[in-house]
């Protein structure tokens, strides 16, 4: 079969988004591919089309056992041979799978890199003819790459084992130097490297320094309670307590980290992906492979650990290309957090480096007064013009001078020897009477008192701007203590000026603006008169779910529920036009969705 007969006989869409056709040509066509593709793009066809089509066989590496379960359940329901291996599935049921496998019986066959590359499993694998080797989050596999996994370094011997098997590796997120690095770990002929733009016009970017993370995160959701949202946390922890502090608020949220019972991660991510209006609080474990279109928002309450981390976590909004909203929250207590791992990481310098540069670059992101987007783009070499979507374009950044202010302050790390953190510093500016600055005799300097006509809040906001802007560097060897840099120097000595951001207790206004946001939810969602049909689809959707012991977003996802609202398809062939409806799914599910339909 020809590949867009396949999309549309098996998949049910009647043509390709931007960018799978070519990536689609060059694997049938032998060749070794890296494929960077935004969240959204529909990365799993490139490769599952091309699978369908080879005579032999092919294996897909991917990192997350949600992730693999959810594939495979959506290509079974598709009545296409496919099926996974992993350590939460029984042993039987991993020797089965296998047993089918090498009786070619299954086109496609998912495992960890772990899996794969064990040594009797590597053995039993080279007797057989395999087409293709895809490696899903390859980003995992370079060591510049946010996420790296050991376990995905030893996929570089696979070009060697096989050396007839096609190689395609493919990511949301690689700068240049990742995609060098796995270019040169995994592929060897023929290869050609796929890069669809990086720009999201649909989000709009924000950024807020954190003062109080559980009024902001309120505040920002004042206006958001008829829609689904991700939150971003550190630890797991904090996803427990800010469930429970929306929950509390009459939000209806949800939290998911690593350390759940498997079980009880698939039921909250079914409930994520199914029910509207639900806020998932959850680690970067939640996310990978995860398609619900209208996600309206992504909050991050801790800062990232990298660009590429911010870009591909914030890619989960908006995927229906409807208006969709992020907002970063961040405090010197994520800095030193970040800095603390990357330092406790066990990788050489040469890494350290490059990960501290990294970060180096996300503050900067965070801490521009200019329009982020254009920071953003630039970081993955793309230019573009003002967004006038970013929290920087809607209200411009008003700069203040605070040369003398950052003069007391670096004058005061001066005087304290570069040995102490931040709290310990803004008390000596401020004129504390604390048991620490009697101890170190700190009341007796002359920057002591000198700051003590600003609050806090005001001294907490301007070393973590000097920090973003390099004027002072938090060094974690030394227990977090804040060292004065070259160009702090320079302010120090009156040699520059020091500008910097308004501070504001409150989100940015374009988040404030209710009214705005409300419309956009509008547009979002069905008209009024039409609610009931799709809460009954939903509810039809469910009950076949139940049925078939599947996750409902694979009987059919949202975006075809919608269309049935829609278009209200009125025969077969009107249902068949639907995207996310072929044959398969005609057959399948056809008379029962078109019976609701028609009841309305």
């Amino acid at each position: 079969m020809h590949p867009i007969e396949i999309l549309s006989e098996i998949f049910g869409f009647s043509k390709f988004r931007v960018g799978q056709e070519e990536i689609i040509n060059h694997l049938i066509g032998c060749g070794d591919t890296l494929a960077v593709m935004p969240t959204g793009a529909g990365k799993s066809l490139c490769y599952q089309i091309p699978a369908l089509i080879f005579k032999e066989q092919t294996i897909v590496i991917s990192p997350i056992v949600a992730l693999m379960d959810d594939q495979v359940a959506a290509l079974k329901d598709l009545d296409v041979p496919a099926d996974r291996m992993h350590s939460s599935r029984k042993r039987r049921e991993n020797i089965e799978t296998w047993k089918r496998f090498s009786e070619r019986k299954l086109k496609l066959l998912y495992l960890s890199p772990e899996a794969l590359m064990a040594e009797r499993f590597i053995s039993a694998l080279r007797k057989m003819k395999i087409a293709m080797f895809v490696i899903d989050e390859a980003h995992c596999i370079s060591k510049w790459g946010n996420n790296f996994r050991t376990d995905y370094a030893k996929l570089k011997s696979l070009s060697h084992l096989f050396p007839n098997s096609i190689l395609a590796a493919f990511t949301a997120t690689a700068d240049k130097t990742t995609q060098l690095d796995i270019s040169r770990k995994l592929l060897r002929r023929n290869v050609q490297t796929f890069v669809q733009g990086f720009d999201r016009p649909n989000l709009s970017l924000a950024v807020s320094l954190k003062i109080n993370w559980r009024a902001q995160l309120l505040e920002f959701l004042a206006n958001k309670r008829e829609v689904s949202g991700i939150i971003y946390c550190l630890s797991r922890k904090q996803t427990e307590i800010t469930a429970l502090l929306l929950n509390n608020n009459g939000f209806k949220s949800i939290a998911y980290h690593a350390g759940q019972d498997a079980q009880l991660r698939k039921t909250n991510q079914n409930i994520f992906m199914t029910e509207s209006k639900v806020i998932m609080a959850a680690t970067i474990a939640f996310g990978m492979g995860v398609d619900k279109p209208d996600v309206r928002f992504v909050v991050h309450i801790n800062l990232p650990g990298s660009i590429e981390a911010l870009y591909q976590e914030i890619g989960r909004a908006g995927r229906d290309g409807k208006s969709a909203e992020t907002l970063l929250i961040y405090g010197f207590d994520d800095l030193v957090l970040r800095r603390r791992f990357i330092e406790e990481d066990g990788s050489d310098v040469e890494h350290k480096t490059q990960e501290h540069s990294r970060l180096d670059a996300l503050l900067a992101y965070c801490n521009t007064p200019t329009c982020r987007r254009k920071v953003l783009l630039a970081y993955f070499d793309e230019d573009s013009d003002r967004c006038l979507n970013c929290d920087n374009c809607i209200t411009p950044t008003i700069l203040l001078d605070g040369t003398s202010s950052a003069k007391i302050l670096l004058l005061g790390i001066s005087e304290t020897g570069q040995s102490f953190g931040m709290m310990h510093l803004i008390d000596v500016v401020r004129g504390a009477k604390t048991a620490k600055i009697r101890e170190w005799h700190h009341h007796r300097l002359e920057s002591f008192g000198a700051g003590k006509a600003e609050r806090k809040d005001f001294w907490r906001g301007l070393i973590q701007q000097l920090i973003g802007a390099g004027h002072v560097h938090v060094n974690i060897k030394r227990y977090g203590a804040l060292e004065i840099t070259k160009c702090g120097l320079e302010i120090l000595y009156g040699e520059e000026e020091f500008k910097y951001r308004q501070f504001s207790k409150n989100i940015p206004k374009s988040y404030s603006n209710r009214e705005k946001f409300s419309k956009q939810i509008q547009s979002s969602l069905v008209p009024e008169s039409d609610e009931k049909l799709l809460e009954e689809l939903k509810a039809q959707r469910m009950v076949l779910a139940k049925r078939s012991n599947l996750p409902a977003f694979v009987i059919f996802r949202d975006l075809t529920l919608l269309e049935m609202v829609q278009y209200k398809p009125k025969n077969r062939e009107d249902f068949l036009a639907l995207n996310g409806v072929g044959p398969k799914k005609l057959k399948k599910y056809g008379e029962i969705f078109l019976a609701i339909i028609s009841s309305h």
